[in-house]
């Protein structure tokens, strides 16, 4: 943390660059603080970085879980599954975090100042101090909850801990010496930041003057037109007030969790914001019917699936190189497991198992439509290509090509453009893709899961219920209608069990099943199984890659090195 330094180097972007779709970086210059803090394009220059590091789907973390395996034997998430995560050796680690949270707190020093003019007219002024205030709190909330999801746990002390939370920027020569807070002091720091930034953010950037929150419109001598300098659509990728309420209910659905607070208050929390988000899209009505492959084409990219992205990339195909399989010129990096294969149900919504006519020698007949959109299965067409995994495959074969082929029988499908093609002289017709930093249908499954620890399948929060939000997201899906299986689900055991498994497909290979695998305190050692076709017959492969974690490691170490340079700071236990 204390690489942080007095003068400031700051890449000048363009104020809306996080609401445009193309990013112009200005000249790169070392800045006294006074010129900065007096300065609006460069002050706004310290705010931006708190837009840098924000979490997005193309972690593929899932290979440190029993949904993938990497077969780049140097990967770090393979490594970490294998037994060598360790508090000197952590991928998964976001304690740089804190970075951003010191460029933000370097802002707000400045907003308190009230030094920058950003407008002549007073009022235009007020609103943008405003605005820009609450963007920051929200980003120093959320990049306090990115540490937290990394690193709270129970300490050496027995206690379970959260994170130091840090409200000022400190200097070099400062204190940074700072003791963890308890895990919920941490949560409910986080959520005053929220809150906070909720009185001064618009719910949406660009609404109409009749729409305007209260707390812009109560302002004295309001006027619509100044208003719509402000907050205009332009600015609509930056963080909203949505966005803030939609992270509430992410925080409090986490310290909800087993592993954690396992608290119905916090239950309550989560149901109770998303469903306030979920009411003004029209509820479960308001699901996107094409939400399923977000990432397929440029129209969906933009689709009313998004609650937050970036903006537009350029084209490319880094991706579609690194996932695609050999025989299509990709390196075949990602292997989904049988073990994910298996989580799909029959396409009549019962879990795929022979007591429901799964067939092990046809096993992706009749099946959840879901799985051939998001694996690529023994045989499948893709990449301009037919895949064979099995005997005669080529390339594609398993173990063919050390590090290239797949190891489990399967490549990926899921967030890779379909369109997208890699040529055999090594050129490639590339296209757009997008950073996702918060999806609907993860809104949708955050209030599932809490509606349902609260009262049930069939418990009401704002008029919704989990066994609504499951129907639709399954009738999307494409399961048989009726779904008969489930409406035989009657507990709220049952009930959890089908949501994680909702949960483990709709948000697979986006970065969740890491940390969902912890928050429920489910095993982290399920060994990675794979499918072979041997020419005649389906194989199971069983022992793929034996994960090797330690029993303590639900919660992750805090760095070595911040524990040797700051005697205030807890490990957590094991570490």
């Amino acid at each position: 943390m204390k690489n942080l330094i007095k003068y400031i180097l700051i890449v000048l972007v363009f104020s809306g660059m996080i609401a445009c779709d193309i990013l112009e970086p200005f000249d790169e210059n070392r800045l006294d603080f006074d010129e900065v803090s007096t300065n609006p394009n460069l002050a706004e220059g310290i705010l931006l970085n708190g837009y840098s590091g924000l979490v997005d789907q193309y972690s593929f973390s899932e290979a440190a879980t029993d949904d993938a395996v990497n077969n780049n034997l140097n990967n770090n998430y393979k490594r970490m599954a294998l037994g060598e995560l360790s508090a000197q050796f952590n991928p998964a680690s976001r304690w740089n975090s804190f970075e951003r949270v010191f460029w933000v707190n370097r802002f707000l020093e400045i907003i308190d100042a009230r030094e920058i003019k950003w407008s002549r007219d007073t009022l235009t002024n007020k609103m943008f101090y405003m605005r820009l205030e609450g963007e920051a709190l929200a980003l120093r909330g959320l990049h306090h909850f990115y540490a937290l999801q990394a690193h709270a746990g129970i300490g050496t002390s027995g206690e379970l801990l959260g994170i130091p939370y840090f409200t000022e920027f400190i200097e070099p020569d400062g204190n940074f010496n700072v003791p963890r807070l308890s895990f919920e002091a941490s949560v409910q720091a986080i959520m005053a930041d929220f809150d906070k930034a909720l009185t001064l953010l618009p719910t949406d950037y660009g609404l109409s003057q009749g729409q305007v929150d209260d707390w812009y419109s109560d302002l004295e001598d309001f006027d619509y037109v100044k208003y719509q300098v402000v907050n205009d659509n332009f600015f609509n990728l930056r963080i909203s007030g949505r966005i803030v309420k939609a992270l509430k209910a992410r925080l409090a659905l986490f310290a909800a969790s087993p592993s954690f607070l396992n608290n119905q208050g916090y239950y309550n929390l989560a149901a109770n914001n998303a469903a306030e988000i979920l009411n003004t899209i029209g509820g479960v009505a308001g699901l996107d019917p094409n939400g399923l492959e977000f990432y397929a084409s440029d129209d969906k990219l933009v689709s009313s699936e998004m609650l937050w992205r970036s903006s537009l990339g350029s084209n490319s195909s880094n991706y579609e190189k690194r996932m695609f399989p050999p025989s299509v010129n990709g390196n075949g990096e990602i292997n989904p497991t049988h073990n994910f294969v298996m989580a799909f149900p029959m396409q009549n919504g019962n879990p795929a198992t022979e007591a429901n006519g799964f067939d092990p020698q046809n096993p992706y007949a009749n099946r959840d439509p879901r799985l051939e959109k998001f694996v690529v299965l023994n045989g499948a067409s893709f990449g301009g290509g037919t895949i064979n995994t099995g005997v005669g495959g080529g390339n594609d074969r398993l173990d063919s090509i050390p590090q290239q082929s797949t190891t489990t029988g399967y490549y990926l499908k899921k967030l890779l453009r379909p369109d997208v093609r890699i040529n055999n002289d090594g050129t490639a017709t590339g296209k757009i893709h997008v950073d996702v930093y918060f999806r609907y249908t993860e809104l949708f499954l955050i209030f599932a899961e809490a509606a349902n620890e609260i009262g049930g399948p069939d418990h009401q929060v704002g008029g919704i219920t989990a066994r609504d939000v499951i129907a639709a997201i399954r009738n999307r899906a494409g399961i048989a209608q009726p779904d008969n299986y489930l409406a035989s689900i009657t507990t709220m055991e049952e009930m959890r069990e089908l949501i994680r498994n909702e949960r483990r497909i709709e948000l697979s290979f986006e970065g969740h099943r890491f940390w969902d695998l912890r928050r429920w305190g489910l095993s982290l050692n399920e060994t990675a199984k794979g499918y072979f076709f041997d020419g005649s017959n389906y194989v199971e492969l069983p022992s793929v890659e034996i994960r090797n974690y330690q029993p303590f490691a639900t919660y992750m170490p805090i760095p070595n090195n911040e524990i040797v340079k700051f005697s205030e700071l807890e490990q957590n236990n094991g570490w």
